[in-house]
């Protein structure tokens, strides 16, 4: 961490855009944050939950995003990126909501907030080659009323084992996992996983058939 180059966004829109990028002398605009990580010294990004970096840029690969946080292929988020509440369009909402539907302001502003992490927590994973660690730096994250509201395949990986740790035990079972990560594998290795032969593709599409010809019988 001593070597890593630090990088924060800011709410100076123009600020944030000259720690982002850079015209270089062949005039090809690049990330500074990428460059960092391409030439092997690294980087951590600090960025804001709702802000710039987190709504409009992807980071795959080893460029990996950290929301409020970032550093090589791991996201952490710092807090719930609860959205402001004294907004008089939320509040109007909000009231439309609760007399039209029925729902709760907390019930609203709490899957809101978890829709919003999900999709910061996302921009690390950009398609199937993509891996990355991702820390959710919030006891308030182990309380089913929260992870409830987060996506199903999230909700997955938030194992016993995973859940309420210590840094000190954060840190071993993220060596353990990028370890595991970095070692080489083939195509194959993904077959049934992230990858689908032709055959297994007929044969989903043969299960999906006949569950809909059961639901119309």
């Amino acid at each position: 961490m001593k070597s890593k180059l630090l990088f924060i966004e800011t709410n100076d829109a123009l600020e944030t855009s000259v720690a982002l990028e850079k015209i270089d002398r062949l005039a090809h605009r690049m990330f500074r944050y990428v460059d960092a990580c391409d030439s092997g010294r690294g980087a951590c990004l600090f960025s804001v939950a709702r802000g710039k970096v987190s709504e409009g840029i992807d980071f795959s690969h080893h460029l990996v995003v950290i929301i409020l946080f970032i550093i090589g292929r791991c996201v952490i988020m710092l807090g719930i990126p609860y959205v402001y509440t004294e907004s008089r369009i939320l509040r109007a909402r909000l009231e439309y909501l609760r007399d039209q539907f029925g729902i709760k302001e907390n019930d609203f502003l709490t899957f809101d907030a978890m829709r919003h992490t999900a999709q910061c927590m996302g921009r690390a994973l950009r398609g199937k080659t993509d891996y990355g660690l991702m820390i959710f730096a919030d006891k308030r994250f182990s309380r089913q009323d929260k992870r409830g509201k987060l996506p199903r395949w999230m909700q997955e990986y938030l194992e016993p084992a995973s859940t309420n740790l210590s840094i000190d035990e954060a840190v071993q079972l993220s060596r353990r996992w990028l370890t595991l990560m970095a070692q080489p594998f083939t195509k194959s290795d993904q077959l049934g996983i992230s990858l689908l032969t032709s055959d297994m593709l007929s044969a989903k599409a043969m299960k999906k058939f006949e569950r809909v010809v059961e639901h119309v019988d």
